[in-house]
């Protein structure tokens, strides 16, 4: 059963990938895109722990810094980071609550930000700050907070899936 949890979370990541990269460019509001890599790594962080978010961070981060990042590992670094973070708040999973969740997101979201600010635009001596997180951070917040709470549900209930079955399964293998 780990094996089908490990192959649906890849699935999860591509598609998030894909749609990210490809559908939401054709959808971008005031010049952003949602971030789906990060919702991905904030949800599975929030609901397996420390470890997947590290894991699955480092993976959607080598990913868009495979598909075009300015320096190989930045994004991985900056994901894994989150992700890691992200997974000490597990011990407070509420199933029906999305509250903690989209607080999850959207700081996840704006941390990547201050961390892109940072790397990519402070360390070349660029110092408009005010001017970056109200014109490229404030909306790819929004727009991930939105979207990223109804991809976190898609998830959850991916997830509640995926734990019937393996129950279903244990409990089945106790009879026979």
């Amino acid at each position: 059963m780990m094996i089908k949890r490990k192959i649906a979370s890849l699935f999860v990541i591509i598609l998030a990938f894909l749609l990210q990269t490809t559908v939401f460019k054709g959808l971008e509001l005031a010049g952003v895109v949602p971030q789906l890599m990060l919702v991905a790594t904030v949800s599975y962080a929030y609901l397996r722990g420390r470890t997947s978010g590290l894991l699955i961070g480092f993976l959607c981060g080598l990913m868009l810094d495979m598909y075009g990042g300015t320096v190989i590992g930045l994004y991985a670094f900056i994901f894994m980071t989150i992700g890691f973070a992200v997974g000490f708040c597990q011990k407070f999973y509420f199933t029906n609550n999305l509250v903690l969740p989209a607080i999850l997101i959207v700081s996840g979201d704006f941390v990547y930000g201050i961390y892109y600010y940072i790397t990519e635009f402070l360390m070349r001596g660029k110092l408009y700050i005010g001017f970056y997180m109200l014109h490229v951070v404030l909306p790819e917040v929004i727009y991930t907070g939105i979207v990223g709470i109804l991809a976190y549900r898609l998830i959850v209930a991916l997830e509640n899936l995926l734990n019937k079955k393996r129950k279903e399964e244990e409990s089945a293998g106790n009879f026979t």
